[in-house]
């Protein structure tokens, strides 16, 4: 199995409490260091968590609200005082590239590593494309325009089964195309199946972030099928009215999101400060949707653990 872990780094909503963190989480896909949004506290739950900073080339803000984005200036800043190279890519809408890059301008002249601004528009599209997986952003329903992001795995390659390969005399040179599915013909023309000499390659593991948004079509549609979905649940059933009102999803909405889009996980997050025990929004969500946790700071999930 390739690594493919989601670190928690702040599940709270729009102010820190003593409880959580404003949003924020990191992908480790192979020992490549993904963030999605970067809400104040980013960079110490980094350092809490054994994050290498020289990992991360990526950061996804959703939108731009404080409690996503608040946090960016100060680590950008970090990773130069580090001594970072290359190159790091921020995903973010036009409006948040604008402002931070003011900031930086004053704060932070010449920085040892490039800062790319990648703009994203409120639309579904895909956003960015490498050998692992692809990202897709995609609109959600907030106050502001926001979007969500899925994390699509591409096929992976077979297995070979090395006595099975010492058997039929297959070439080195041939390994690559046995694992891309073919079958081997010997020099006496006689072909084995590639079933014979490979297992099936790895499942690919797909993962959905939603935060922040009210319920819609839309986001069911876009994240039919993940294996993992994090949705924010920012408030419970004694503030659904409120939760509309603020364009913001109760954990029973998030629950159902995930039990119409056909998830097989769901992860709750971005809690209201109001909530001093998370457990009950857990509970009202396990009604509609069982197979639902909640995220907390520190926490890292195995997206392989389907």
């Amino acid at each position: 199995m390739t690594k493919f872990e989601l670190n928690i780094l702040g599940c709270g909503s729009a102010t820190s409490s003593l409880m959580h963190l404003p949003s924020c989480q990191v992908l480790n896909v192979r020992d490549n260091l993904y963030m999605i949004d970067c809400g104040e506290g980013a960079q110490l739950e980094m350092r809490r968590m054994k994050l290498k900073f020289s990992r991360l080339n990526h950061i996804f803000i959703s939108h731009l609200h404080g409690d996503h984005c608040f946090g960016l200036p100060g680590l950008l800043s970090t990773l130069a005082l580090l001594g970072k190279t290359g190159s790091i890519t921020i995903h973010i809408f036009q409006d948040g590239a604008v402002q931070f890059q003011g900031l930086l301008n004053f704060f932070c002249r010449n920085m040892p590593y490039e800062l790319k601004w990648h703009i994203i528009t409120p639309h579904k599209a895909v956003i960015y494309e490498d050998d692992a997986f692809t990202v897709t952003a995609f609109p959600l329903r907030h106050r502001i325009p926001a979007v969500g992001f899925r994390f699509d795995e591409k096929p992976k390659l077979r297995h070979i089964v090395a006595d099975q390969v010492k058997r039929y005399g297959v070439p080195l040179y041939f390994m690559n195309s046995l694992r891309q599915g073919r079958d081997y013909v010997t020099p006496a023309g006689e072909v084995i199946p590639n079933a014979a000499l490979t297992t099936p390659a790895d499942p690919c593991i797909s993962y959905a972030y939603c935060s922040d948004t009210a319920y819609s079509k839309r986001v069911v549609n876009a994240v039919r099928g993940v294996d993992w979905l994090y949705h924010e649940s920012t408030y419970g059933d004694d503030c659904a009215r409120q939760a509309k009102q603020r364009f913001h999803s109760t954990a029973r909405v998030a629950a159902t999101v995930a039990q119409e889009a056909g998830v097989r996980h769901l992860i709750l997050g971005h809690y209201s400060k109001r909530y001093t025990d998370d457990t009950v929004l857990l509970q009202q969500a396990r009604e509609v949707f069982p197979a639902t946790i909640l995220s907390t700071e520190g926490m890292t999930i195995d997206l392989n653990q389907v």
